[in-house]
């Protein structure tokens, strides 16, 4: 009977989350369900992701369109290209800014209901009529009532019943009264107003709540068509997510042979830049690479960054490929990287292998210079139409909702300022805003009250992306998907980390000062030299390091300086060592004290001294534990990683182990 459903991604207006609006259909024992958030499909994956696996309940995925707080329609997808309409027609709407018409689209597999005070004189095939109990009174004297055959019953909610949330640390219950006052001064924060002077059309109405089904049948037994045409629709409606299925671009140039093809020549290139005389162990790994990249479908997800460093490096952009994906050769090979796996003994495994259900992480730093136009070539190069940020939820958070319910209730901002902090079960403060501010504040604490963009995250889909979600535009003027990073996972579309970084752009200043004065090329991608370079090693080894990023900062100085590093493997060893988790269980002071001193490097056997005689006996990197998985306690590759990641999950830069 739930055609017209809120939840919280209706932004300050909902006051619920999709998990709670679900768990409240199960209590009432409701199959069926429509989550038709306003202007947005922030909480559709979530929703139908935990409707069918948790709830066993029936999704439906739609989307009340709004102009304000006055409903023109609410549409309800047939079919996952009925959502695709919905998103496409939504997201128009979005990006021009202009308000939505009170008559619909003509949607081909989409159904409209339409209020009963806003309908068309001519309905098509596709489009209802909603009564809401409200209306009964008025009915009888209003056209609508000939058209009988195109009622539904609809029941909006907004509120439940009772609602029982986990603050600090205890299950509390609330009543609908507290709901809806809740909903009240979110409303008041939406106008930016006092929470006295909000317009009651700004407002849900009180009896949006969720009742039982049998109970809405009575209430609509006078119009028994409406329960048996909004059965129909329920029943008409139906999408497949496909959850977990990669839904990311799958071919890169015209076809997966020729993407192979391609993906090969450009390493053959690469191995006589990088390697001039491969040995056989080179070869091998090369293989084993080039095997399991193709046999997972992961070769146009290689060719794609390759490609962008490869327009990177044609303007003469800098950038750093790191992350996991330092751990391939083939990125080694295609300059995706400059981190020489064999070098560094790194396992490919960490980065892809067959029992890892999450696809390849490139992460890849811009100055922050450039980053824009790069982000321009990639929806250039793969279409407006797949490709979007990522988007991130802004959430209320402790100070922040404090003061935004402060101004709500009309509070100067000296005494806003002096709320701030306070606990809402210790403060002395006795007056009732006072406990208002601080109770509500808990309640309403991680509410999402609109879209962010992600730091770098940027999805290119084979379908377009509208058949998963509406997109903004924000003031970057690049799509913006409704959804987050969580959410963009679970229905198998995995993003692209194109991120910006301020220090790269001084590294191409200080190479062009060196041409310039110096007439001298560097070719800041030959990392082979740079290890080699003995002025080099004589400031690592002095830490005379200011002015070069990531090694200046005192503590790094210190730590260099105490070990005097030589080295490139020192300094990856150091910066590693001086991350919290490795510095505060004591193995930062037990590796420098065996660095220096070959005696107090005892191990328990010679296998692990192999294992971990680069590290002397200490477990440093995350690959020291799926090398000890491995070699010493016979896990596969695949489950030594499933167990490093188990213990300290995946750390941007490569190699260090914070737990």
């Amino acid at each position: 009977m739930y055609l017209n459903c809120h939840s919280y991604y209706s932004f300050k207006y909902g006051t619920m989350s999709p998990e709670q609006l679900l768990a409240g259909a199960k209590r009432l024992g409701i199959n069926k369900l429509a989550l038709t958030d306003i202007n947005n499909t922030s909480g559709i994956l979530d929703f139908f992701r935990l409707a069918s696996d948790k709830y066993k309940i029936k999704p439906i995925a739609g989307i009340d369109f709004r102009n304000g707080a006055k409903q023109q329609f609410i549409a309800l997808a047939k079919s996952i290209d009925g959502f695709k309409e919905m998103n496409d027609f939504l997201s128009a709407h979005l990006q021009s800014k202009e308000p939505f018409e009170s008559l619909a689209p003509e949607f081909t597999d989409v159904f409209i209901i339409y209020p009963v005070s806003n309908y068309p004189r001519k309905l098509r095939d596709n489009e209802y009529i909603g009564i809401r109990s409200s209306n009964f009174n008025k009915l009888p004297f209003s056209d609508a009532r000939h058209l009988y055959n195109k009622h539904v019953a609809l029941q909006p909610v907004t509120f439940l019943e009772r609602d029982t949330r986990l603050i600090n640390g205890r299950n509390v219950a609330f009543r609908r009264e507290y709901i809806y006052e809740s909903h009240r001064l979110l409303r008041a924060m939406n106008d930016n107003t006092i929470i006295t002077k909000i317009d009651e059309v700004d407002l849900a109405g009180r009896n949006e709540i969720m009742l039982a089904e049998e109970t809405v049948k009575r209430m609509f037994s006078d119009y028994s068509l409406s329960i048996k045409n909004t059965t129909k629709l329920l029943e008409e409606c139906f999408i497949d997510f496909e959850f977990g299925e990669n839904k990311n671009k799958k071919i890169f140039f015209s076809s997966i042979s020729e993407d192979k093809k391609r993906l090969l020549e450009e390493c053959d290139k690469g191995m006589l830049y990088r390697y001039k005389n491969p040995d056989q162990k080179i070869i091998d790994r090369y293989e084993k690479e080039i095997s399991v990249i193709t046999e997972m479908k992961f070769t146009a997800y290689f060719l794609i960054n390759w490609d962008i460093v490869n327009y990177a490096r044609h303007k003469d952009f800098f950038y750093i490929g790191r992350g996991s994906g330092a751990n391939s050769m083939v990125a080694y090979l295609l300059r995706i990287t400059d981190v020489d796996p064999i070098d560094l003994d790194l396992y490919f495994e960490r980065f892809i292998n067959p029992s890892r259900k999450n696809p390849p992480d490139f992460d890849i730093d811009f100055s922050s210079s450039e980053r824009n136009e790069i982000i321009k070539y990639i929806f250039e190069k793969h279409g407006a139409d797949h490709t979007a940020l990522l988007a991130t939820y802004s959430t209320l958070q402790d100070n922040a909702v404090t003061r935004e319910l402060g101004k709500v209730y009309g509070l100067p901002k000296n005494e806003i300022d002096l709320l701030t902090g306070l606990d809402a079960e210790r403060t002395s403060h006795s007056d009732l805003i006072t406990k208002k501010i601080l109770a509500f504040g808990n309640y309403l604490k991680d509410f999402p009250i609109h879209l962010s963009i992600h730091a770098g995250g940027i999805l290119i889909s084979e379908k377009p992306i509208h058949y998963y979600t509406a997109t903004n535009l924000p003031p970057k003027d690049f799509a913006l998907t409704q959804f987050s990073m969580l959410e963009a996972e679970d229905v198998g579309l995995y993003k692209f980390d194109i991120l910006a970084q301020r220090g790269l752009g001084k590294i191409k200043d200080a190479v062009e000062i060196v041409k310039q004065n110096c007439n001298v090329p560097v070719d800041i991608h030959n990392i082979k030299e740079f290890k080699e370079d003995e002025q080099i090693r004589e400031k690592l080894e002095t830490a005379d390091l200011m002015g070069c990023f990531y090694v200046e900062s005192p503590a790094m100085r210190m730590l260099l300086a105490k070990l005097k590093a030589k080295t490139y493997l020192d300094l990856v060893a150091a910066s590693s060592i001086i991350r919290p988790g490795v510095a505060q269980s004591g193995m930062m002071r037990e590796y420098i004290l065996r660095f220096h001193d070959p005696k107090r490097r005892v191990y328990p056997n010679k296998l692990m001294e192999d294992i971990l005689g680069e590290t002397f006996g200490v477990m440093v990197y995350q690959e020291d534990v799926i090398k000890v998985a491995h070699l010493f306690g016979g896990l596969s590759l695949e489950e030594s990683d499933k167990l490093r990641r188990g213990m300290g999950g995946s750390i941007a830069g490569g190699k260090s182990l914070q737990k």
